[in-house]
């Protein structure tokens, strides 16, 4: 301990010394470390570039808390208020909300613009240039072999399809998955969004065998038929759909 102290006054004579080659009135400073006996501990300064990244600036965090509690409010407010001048804002947000993304019309923009889809797209599916095609012209696979038990009048939506027990459903374009569930009156159910912003809707199927967002090329298995009553054979509902009109499926597809 008492060559720790000796080194310390040393240290502390030394500067004394050199400060005669230094202006007159400067002394050097004696820290508290070294007047107690103690090393001064190395102190961090951070550059400008590391204490300015957004980051680790609580202002810019804070600000982003306090935007987006003020939308959600105003939005709160909007729908809450009586007022019929809000009415042209409510529907706007209301359509902006409930209007369907065009996530295959993106995937293929994006094919187009960058060369190589991205990884929500299958990477054996080459460029299809019926998908830049309109509906009329698009060629559909037909999603299974059997005939129309019910004809697109009935319901002006759909039809329903008669097929073998235990028959795969296909996908009838490459598209995307946007729907793989249960709707109502429909049982269970896949809507794949084609590239040319059309949809085709399989519906009453016993299994599913896509996901949500899942990338399908034309002729995939999506799913199977349900069985009959009488267990003796399968069937399924298929609905077309573009700009929002349902169109008669049979007009696009040969059944035959």
């Amino acid at each position: 301990m008492k060559d720790r102290r000796k080194e310390i006054r040393n240290r502390i004579a030394k500067r004394k010394k050199m400060s005669g080659t230094r202006p007159s009135g400067f002394t050097p400073p004696i820290y508290d470390e070294e007047k107690y006996g103690f090393e001064r501990l190395p102190a961090y300064e951070g550059t400008p570039s590391d204490l300015d990244h957004p980051l680790f600036k609580k202002e810019v965090f804070y600000f982003k808390i306090l935007a987006a509690l003020c939308l959600f409010l105003i939005t709160a407010v909007l729908f809450k208020h009586p007022s019929e001048k809000l009415d042209a804002a409510r529907n706007f947000v209301s359509n902006t909300m409930e209007t369907e993304m065009q996530f295959a019309a993106i995937s293929n923009w994006y094919e187009e613009t960058f060369g190589k889809p991205i990884a929500f797209l299958p990477p054996d599916t080459g460029k299809s240039e019926q998908a830049e095609k309109t509906i009329a012209n698009t060629e559909y696979a037909l999603p299974a072999s059997g005939r129309i038990m019910e004809p697109f009048e009935v319901n002006g939506e759909g039809i329903m399809i008669e097929t073998g027990l235990g028959s795969k459903v296909e996908a009838v374009n490459e598209g995307i998955v946007i729907f793989a569930g249960v709707k109502e009156q429909l049982g269970k159910t896949v809507i794949i969004q084609h590239y040319d912003k059309s949809e085709s809707w399989y519906g009453g199927l016993e299994r599913v065998d896509v996901l949500l967002y899942d990338p399908v090329s034309k002729g995939k298995s999506i799913g199977t038929v349900a069985p009959s009553e009488d267990a003796s054979k399968g069937s399924f509902y298929l609905a077309i759909k573009k700009d929002d009109i349902f169109i008669d499926p049979n007009k696009v597809i040969s059944f035959e």
